[in-house]
């Protein structure tokens, strides 16, 4: 027997956080009647579990890649307004893949993307604080003084945020290493600091690295990669 929420994200269906979401919405029923309920067990080799309307099973290989998305893309699968997004850049996999966190439509840099819905909920749960990379340039030079109101953390929404690691490598830019991910966080601490963000590139997560992924470019972890992902 297996939690209905585990046996979602086994499937490649969601995040097992999103797909808790999609339970207790009714969108799942077992046996065809609606399950609602958090903790509900299944057979998979009894149960026919469905999701709006479709049958999911287990998958039968579970594929793990990284990617440059450039910026205008939208780190999703689902364009809301027509957009391009970074599902576009893969139509050559077949299999239904989900990204591992997102990075906003203006930013770039390296993503995940996975079928693994167990290893993408502990890579985007904040209590296992994964550190994730970016550089950074801004519109007017960083101050001594805003380099430590970073470094401390910004009060966001009632908030603060966590201390983060943060290096100046040029008048205009730097590199600042968070353990968390707010929306549009980068931004909007840079703007609470007085000053704004003109690029934003993300080139790691733990200890995944872009490389020399091209914009658009993407390719198949290692499994030293996939290893490193999951300790």
């Amino acid at each position: 027997m297996i939690r209905l929420q585990k046996y979602l994200a086994d499937c490649g269906v969601a995040s097992r956080r999103k797909a808790e979401e999609m339970i207790i919405a009714g969108q799942v029923k077992v046996n065809g009647m609606i399950v609602a309920q958090l903790g509900t067990k299944i057979d998979p080799a009894k149960d026919k579990v469905e999701v709006g309307g479709s049958v999911v099973g287990l998958l039968g290989k579970k594929i793990y890649l990284k990617l440059n998305k450039p910026r205008g893309i939208v780190s999703s699968c689902v364009s809301q307004r027509g957009e391009p997004t970074i599902c576009d850049l893969i139509k050559e996999v077949k299999e239904r893949l989900y990204p591992v966190g997102r990075l906003d439509q203006a930013s770039e840099g390296l993503m995940l993307l996975t079928n693994d819905g167990e290893l993408a909920n502990r890579l985007m749960h904040p209590r296992y604080e994964h550190e994730k990379e970016y550089l950074v340039t801004t519109q007017l030079p960083v101050s001594s003084y805003q380099l430590e109101q970073l470094k401390h953390g910004i009060r966001l929404d009632e908030e603060k945020t966590r201390p983060a690691r943060v290096a100046l490598t040029g008048h205009k830019e730097l590199t600042i290493i968070l353990r968390e991910g707010k929306k549009r966080q980068i931004r909007r601490m840079m703007e609470a600091v007085g000053n704004k963000v003109k690029t934003l590139k993300r080139v790691r997560i733990k200890n995944i690295t872009l490389g020399d992924l091209k914009p658009g470019q993407y390719r198949n972890l290692t499994p030293e990669e996939i290893k490193t992902l999951h300790s």
